[in-house]
């Protein structure tokens, strides 16, 4: 099994920064698509951590298995999308991101907004993955 998603990052226009991410992910015909809903960090028993940092490694385990049950792996991600409650909180956000994506170059996007649907929550993502099998 491969993806077989191809980035696309052309020569043209300023490079993703640090190039930690893709501008645009190309995925082939007859790939299986999976659309993750708004992810955070709450814990199995529905409990949430305090922390941003705990939040935002209980979201990517959380996402982690949600790619598993679809037999997937954040490798095939395309597209990702995360929202924070502060410029300063996607810097963190990011450096859980970069560690947990271990290299893998997706199109992504980190929003600053005002508030999410639960006072409680620090961070939510979603995402779109493909998978060529």
């Amino acid at each position: 099994m491969t993806t077989g998603n191809k980035l696309h990052n052309p020569a043209t226009i300023a490079p993703p920064a640090r190039n930690l991410y893709a501008h645009a992910v190309e995925v082939p015909a007859a790939s299986r698509h999976l659309y993750v809903a708004g992810q955070v960090g709450a814990r199995p028993d529905g409990t949430v951590p305090e922390s941003l940092e705990e939040q935002t490694e209980q979201m990517m385990e959380n996402i982690r298995a949600i790619l598993a049950s679809a037999g997937m792996t954040f490798a095939d991600i395309v597209k990702f999308n995360a929202y924070c409650m502060s410029a300063e909180d996607i810097i963190t956000y990011a450096g859980i991101r970069n560690r947990v994506f271990a290299g893998v170059q997706t199109a992504t996007t980190a929003v600053v907004v005002t508030g999410l649907a639960n006072p409680a929550w620090k961070v939510e993502a979603d995402l779109v993955a493909a998978r060529q099998d």
